[in-house]
C-alpha cells in the first residue's frame, strides 16, 4: 500500500534527508587513499548523532553499521571492515537518518584520489541517470517511466541495469511500496501522484548485470568483477514535479 505524505510529514522527511546530505559531505572530506571504511563509518555515526538524528541503517534488518560502503565491484550493501582504500578505487556510500520517526536515505559514489576516464565516465553517467529518472516524478506519469529513462540511458552508453535491486517509498519506514526499478517500460506501472515520497536509486554496472551476495549474506558483487555504481535521492512529488530532499539547496518544504 502506497502511503501518501502531508506536506509536514514531507517536512520532516526533508529534515531526515538534510542530515544524511550534510553525512555524505563529510565523509566526502575523507574519502582518500589509506582511509580504513571502518573509519568512515565512524565519521558518518558522529555527525548524525550530532545533529540530534538517529542512523537509519544501524540494526534495521540487523544491519552492524551506520554506512554501506561498497567499494569497486561491489554493488551495495558492503559492511565496513578494515578495507584500506586505494588510489584509482571508487567507493559507493549509502546513509540514512532518522529524524522524528521519519528516514531519509541518500546515496553516492565517491573517486578515491585518481581515477580512470573509464571509471569517471561510470560514475557520471549513473549520477545523470537518477535525474532523469528524478525528471520523470510528476504526477500523471507512470512508475516505470523513471526506470525507462534510467535504462534508456545506461544502457545507451553500453551499462547494464541490475535488475535484483531497487528504490523504494519512503517515510516512517526506510522501505515503503511502491519498489522503483531501474528498468522498465515506460507508461506502465501505477500513477505517480502528489504526496508520493520516493528513494530513487540507479545501481549500474559496467559489466553484465549479474550480481551474487557474497560470504557475508550482505555484500552484493557484480558477477563479472567489474566496477559498479550507486546515487541515490530522497524526492517528495508535488503538484509541480519533483522535489530533491536529499539536498543543501533550499527546497519549499524549508
Amino acid at each position: 500500500m502506497i502511503r501518501y505524505k502531508s506536506k509536514d510529514e514531507i517536512r520532516t522527511i526533508r529534515r531526515a534527508a538534510k542530515v544524511v546530505h550534510e553525512t555524505l559531505l563529510e565523509v566526502e572530506k575523507h574519502v582518500q587513499p589509506g582511509i580504513t571504511l571502518r573509519e568512515l563509518d565512524r565519521i558518518a555515526e558522529d555527525y548524525i548523532l550530532s545533529k540530534g538524528a538517529i542512523p537509519g541503517f544501524k540494526g534495521l534488518y540487523d544491519f552492524p553499521a551506520t554506512l554501506c560502503l561498497s567499494p569497486n565491484d561491489m554493488v551495495v550493501h558492503g559492511i565496513p571492515d578494515n578495507t584500506v582504500l586505494n588510489e584509482g578505487d571508487i567507493i559507493g556510500v549509502d546513509c540514512g537518518a532518522i529524524v522524528d520517526g521519519y528516514y531519509g536515505d541518500h546515496a553516492k559514489t565517491f573517486p578515491v584520489g585518481v581515477i580512470s576516464k573509464e571509471h569517471q565516465n561510470l560514475l557520471d553517467v549513473t549520477r545523470e541517470s537518477l535525474y532523469r529518472g528524478i525528471g520523470q516524478c510528476i504526477p500523471g506519469n507512470h512508475l516505470n517511466d523513471i526506470g525507462h529513462a534510467i535504462q534508456s540511458f545506461c544502457e545507451s552508453h553500453g551499462y547494464s541495469v541490475v535488475r535484483e535491486l531497487v528504490g523504494h517509498g519512503i517515510g516512517k519506514e526506510l522501505h515503503e511500496d511502491p519498489q522503483v526499478p531501474n528498468y522498465g517500460i515506460a507508461g506502465t506501472g501505477v500513477e505517480l501522484k502528489e504526496g508520493m515520497c520516493l528513494a530513487i536509486e540507479p545501481m549500474i554496472n559496467a559489466g553484465v548485470k549479474n550480481i551474487f551476495t557474497g560470504k557475508d549474506g550482505w555484500a552484493v558483487m557484480t558477477q563479472d568483477g567489474k566496477y559498479s555504481a550507486h546515487f541515490e535521492h530522497t524526492i517528495a512529488i508535488t503538484a509541480d514535479g519533483a522535489v530533491v530532499l536529499s539536498t543543501a539547496e533550499e527546497t519549499i518544504f524549508d
